[in-house]
């Protein structure tokens, strides 16, 4: 397995691509230690996990704390002995606007979650990880941070410094034993995309025709990129940014 013996914390657990990440890791052999901001949905991801024969911890912690994300870390050491892994999932988009209507609160808001949980995130489980040996990071981005994304700024902000994070974390800890990565997903159904198909016609085909395959993602198609990335054999992958995108950046559109 991947992940034998590894220990996992992953933000923002509670549902979509973050629970997708706990089940798959901890299908992989990691013991998994789930963030949410939503106690009930860490609970349901960690019975999940359970069910599936695999250990998990649930903790309920706001990425955008500081002391939170430094007790998230100790807690998960705490429970299971170490740090190797984490998938800082957790996001927040700030909804949709024209850049020049979009409300400061909003922009701080998507800001907090997205861009400075990542980096508080990383600012406490590094230290972990070269407690243990090294370890390695999967940071969820996004190609709106690549590319942009008409009406969501402060997405599209977010998520392209947590892709300048990233490398500037990898660039620090290459030496001394820990890999940080970012992953951009494509369209990925989530349950929050499943909503929105299921409230706009033709959304999912028009959102399908973006995608060279012309299909959207399964959460576990990200979450088994992320296993792979945390795992020993991307022991040479640093500072990189995986499209796991169905082929947008290469959607020829003419066929």
């Amino acid at each position: 397995m991947l992940l034998q013996n590894k220990v996992a914390l992953i933000t923002g657990a509670g549902s979509g691509i973050g629970r997708a990440c706990a089940l798959t890791f901890a299908a992989d052999g990691a013991r998994v230690a789930v963030l949410d901001y939503d106690r009930d949905s860490a609970e349901e991801t960690v019975a999940l996990v359970r069910q599936a024969g695999g250990e998990a911890l649930a903790i309920h912690a706001n990425v955008a704390k500081e002391a939170e994300q430094r007790q998230a870390v100790n807690d998960c050491v705490e429970h299971f002995g170490a740090l190797h892994c984490a998938v800082n999932n957790a996001a927040l988009g700030g909804g949709f606007a024209p850049l020049t209507e979009f409300e400061e609160k909003r922009w701080q808001l998507a800001q907090d979650v997205t861009l400075k949980g990542v980096w508080l995130g990383m600012k406490y489980q590094i230290p972990a990880m070269l407690a243990a040996g090294g370890g390695a990071i999967v940071n969820i981005a996004s190609l709106s941070g690549v590319r942009g994304e008409a009406l969501q700024i402060a997405y599209s902000a977010a998520k392209g410094g947590v892709l300048a994070a990233t490398r500037t974390a990898a660039a620090e800890f290459a030496q001394r034993g820990v890999r940080v990565n970012a992953i951009n997903p494509g369209a990925v159904r989530t349950p929050a995309l499943q909503m929105y198909f299921d409230s706009v016609a033709d959304a999912e085909a028009e959102t399908a025709g973006v995608h060279a395959m012309r299909r959207v993602g399964e959460p576990h198609e990200i979450a088994d990129a992320a296993a792979y990335l945390c795992s020993d054999r991307a022991s040479f992958i640093t500072g990189a940014k995986l499209d796991v995108d169905g082929g947008v950046m290469v959607n020829p559109h003419t066929l």
